[in-house]
């Protein structure tokens, strides 16, 4: 009946104040460690957003060349991707469907930067990164097309 009531009591037993305190001591280091590491990916993870949709644009300044044998103007911009754009040049054979669904903002909330300096290109697409103006380094770096698609 002894070893009994020992055993009982040996169950019970919780943890003390020094393991709870080693265990606690433990997730703070670890989290000292990972914490930095994860955080600092949200950042490149951006710029990889960035990236995609710039191809993505691309190809569909492609498609709207192919089309229309030449790039939309700066003036009519990424917009003429989703509707049909009217100025010069005008475009002969635009898609009645478009070439995007919309014209999307990088992922800073700013527009993309189009500028298309003759009729036949080439154009330069570009997005001012996390500062949102021109020129920087690192996160704050521009981000080009071309850049993108070497």
């Amino acid at each position: 009946m002894k070893s009994e009531t020992m055993k009982l009591q040996m169950a019970q037993r919780g943890f003390t104040l020094i393991e709870i305190m080693v265990v606690m001591v433990i997730l703070g280091l670890l989290v000292a460690i990972v914490a930095p590491n994860i955080m600092g990916r949200s950042d490149q993870a951006r710029v990889t957003v960035a990236e995609t949709q710039m191809s993505n644009v691309a190809n569909a300044l492609d498609l709207y060349r192919l089309d229309n044998s030449h790039y939309p103007s700066t003036q009519q911009g990424l917009e003429a991707l989703v509707s049909k754009p009217s100025g010069s040049p005008e475009p002969r054979n635009w898609n009645p469907e478009g070439y995007l669904n919309s014209v999307p903002e990088d992922p800073w909330g700013a527009p993309y930067q189009y500028v298309n300096p003759g009729r036949e290109g080439p154009y330069d697409l570009y997005s001012y990164g996390a500062d949102g103006r021109e020129g920087g380094d690192g996160d704050n770096a521009d981000i080009s097309v071309w850049k993108v698609r070497d």
